[in-house]
């Protein structure tokens, strides 16, 4: 309850102008509960874009979970792209706004933007993993460089592009699925 109050004034008030105090008074807890809790602002935003990316509170990583090991175990180079688009678009319906919110934040706190970098190099890490795979199933195209793959799959896979789309130009969550796989293919793949 602390957590899903913080996402939601981070997200609807910024993370400048949400306090300490307005997510207790949101989860209708005490000062000292939240603290005791989760933690000081930082922590509030960390659990909540941890929790977000998961899609639960569980204390998994993304990538030790099911799905993404069972479609790193993929032999079908665009089922795997097929399925990591979905994985990746589910996330990003979870967590674009908490993101954009973190992106702020960053600008101005030495601690989001800490943050910041780190869910960079996670999703980084996730893009070596699949470009990885791929290379490893003889899949990767010619027309560009393994590590220029894996920017484009982490670029390909930022929540800027989910909102950009989705939020502002209003495409549907299937729309964009369909666009990002399609891209992803297109990029990454030989013919």
């Amino acid at each position: 309850m602390i957590v899903s109050a913080a996402a939601h004034l981070f997200v609807e008030d910024g993370y400048g102008a949400t306090t300490i105090d307005a997510v207790a008074e949101a989860a209708g807890v005490s000062r000292k509960t939240v603290f005791t809790a989760v933690g000081g602002k930082v922590d509030l935003l960390k659990t909540a874009m941890d929790w977000a990316v998961a899609g639960d509170d569980e204390p998994t990583a993304l990538a030790d979970r099911a799905p993404l090991k069972a479609l790193l175990g993929l032999d079908d180079p665009v089922g795997l792209l097929i399925d990591w688009a979905s994985v990746m678009v589910a996330v990003d319906v979870r967590v674009a706004s908490l993101y954009l919110a973190l992106e702020v934040a960053a600008d101005g706190d030495d601690a989001a933007g800490a943050l910041l970098e780190q869910s960079r190099r996670q999703r980084l890490a996730g893009a070596r993993m699949v470009v990885k795979r791929l290379a490893a199933l003889n899949a990767l195209t010619d027309a560009v460089t393994r590590a220029d793959a894996v920017d484009v799959a982490w670029l390909a896979t930022d929540p800027v592009l989910f909102d950009r789309f989705v939020r502002i130009r209003g495409w549907s969550v299937a729309k964009f699925e369909n666009w990002l796989t399609r891209l992803l293919i297109e990029q990454l793949l030989r013919r």
